[in-house]
């Protein structure tokens, strides 16, 4: 009886060499975005100090969501849930050291103890991407630039994506003019951030649940129906500099909806969905943390950000037909052994085309036919085979076999480099 394999973590992922090439190909979109703009790339602890996360973060990630964890001193940590944290106390150790602003990326992966469906796993990778030092509207439109510059790179359009953006601060001003007090109004925006996820009833009910008097509820609903963002001065000022971005509006738009369930924002927020709804959850958020890096003990440096996730990203792609066709990265050539007595030959030329900048693999099995070794290659997509038997070792010479157009060449070693080094350059 055959043994049970262990199955991976819930809600984790096996990345095998085809899963890989999507996450290297999103990779590097997103460095590319991220450095067309003059951000540079930093990483941080995948594991910290729960007492990072304490009131910094949102109260069900907080609560719910962190994969905990004691050291041998009993402290407790926790695998990270988001990186915003991490990047607050990098730049509250050094902000004095460090100039601003401050354009730092990073992808990396995350944790969160939620249930896996469509678009979300307990292991995920999320580009974040941050400018901290200037408190303006023209940091906040340099931020949502770069979010429709991810959909315009990705081959996303405005009829398939948007990005819809608010004033967490015109919002509370809104909500204290209707008599909603200061400890209501945080849980009250947790009830709004979720409107998109319940019925029109349990969002009434919800709100009654908080406190708000039924005249309080229907001012916020009223609210929300809101299209103009120009009783906000913050956003007329991010939309004015938006224009200037080519295209970027056309991926963007108010709601006065969107509050964003994380405490720590202090002025604009944002969440980019697809407007089939498909998904039924954003595809990132970001917005605005004014008060985060003080929060961790370092002096105030506001800044502003955002948190594309690689798992609704990819799922938006498929659902769109926008996927790549990504293949793994394989050698560019194999190396056959002939004979056991020839692996030496065999071995050497294939440190000869590495030495080249040419990447090169081996067959280790001495007493495999030559038909299994090109069957290998051909199956694995290495466009050329390389053989040398007693004929070529006797002339000095090599045969070169293209896989693709079922051609064979003699050629010097020499030759056989170049032309290699040629159809590497091609590729």
């Amino acid at each position: 009886m055959a043994k049970q394999i262990v199955q991976p973590v819930k809600g984790t992922r096996d990345f095998y060499p085809e899963q890989m090439a999507f996450r290297n190909w999103l990779y590097g979109k997103v460095k590319e975005i991220s450095e067309r703009f003059g951000y540079q790339e930093y990483d941080g602890p995948e594991i910290e100090y729960v007492d990072l996360y304490a009131n910094k973060t949102n109260q069900e990630i907080l609560s719910q969501q962190i994969f905990t964890l004691k050291d041998r001193d009993g402290k407790l940590l926790a695998l990270r849930p988001e990186l915003t944290p991490t990047f607050a106390r990098m730049v509250a150790q050094k902000s004095q050291q460090l100039p601003k602003p401050i354009r730092w990326f990073s992808f990396g992966r995350m944790w969160r103890y939620e249930q896996p469906q469509k678009g979300r796993g307990r292991e995920f990778f999320q580009w974040e991407i941050n400018i901290l030092g200037p408190e303006s509207p023209e940091a906040d439109a340099e931020i949502l630039a770069i979010a429709a510059e991810y959909f315009k790179t990705l081959g996303l359009t405005p009829q398939e994506v948007v990005i819809r953006v608010s004033d967490r601060e015109f919002m509370q001003k809104e909500l204290r003019s209707f008599g909603i007090s200061e400890e209501q109004i945080a849980p009250a925006f947790r009830v709004i951030d979720r409107k998109e996820k319940i019925d029109p009833s349990e969002f009434r009910r919800d709100l009654e649940e908080v406190g708000l008097s039924k005249s309080q509820t229907q001012s916020i609903e009223s609210l929300l129906t809101e299209k103009d963002y120009s009783q906000s001065p913050w956003l007329k000022e991010v939309f004015a500099s938006l224009k200037l971005y080519e295209g970027a509006l056309d991926y963007i738009e108010f709601d006065p909806t969107i509050v964003r369930g994380f405490d720590y924002y202090t002025r604009t927020v944002f969440e980019a969905w697809d407007k089939t709804g498909q998904l039924k959850r954003s595809i990132f958020g970001g917005g605005r943390f004014d008060n985060l890096t003080a929060q961790i003990g370092g002096e105030r440096v506001p800044g502003i950000g955002m948190a594309p996730g690689d798992m609704p990203t990819q799922v938006v792609l498929e659902q769109f037909n926008k996927m790549p066709d990504l293949t793994p990265k394989t050698a560019q050539v194999l190396v056959t052994v002939f004979a056991k007595n020839l692996y030496s030959n065999s071995l050497q030329t294939a440190d000869k085309l590495r030495s080249q900048n040419i990447d090169t693999e081996i067959w280790l099995d001495t007493d495999s036919r030559l038909d299994k070794q090109l069957k290998y290659a051909d199956q694995k997509g290495i466009p050329f085979c390389l053989i040398i038997g007693p004929e070529e070792v006797e002339k000095g010479v090599v045969t070169l076999k293209d896989l693709k157009s079922k051609t064979q060449t003699t050629l010097t070693l020499d030759e056989a480099v170049s032309k290699l080094s040629r159809s590497t350059t091609k590729s």
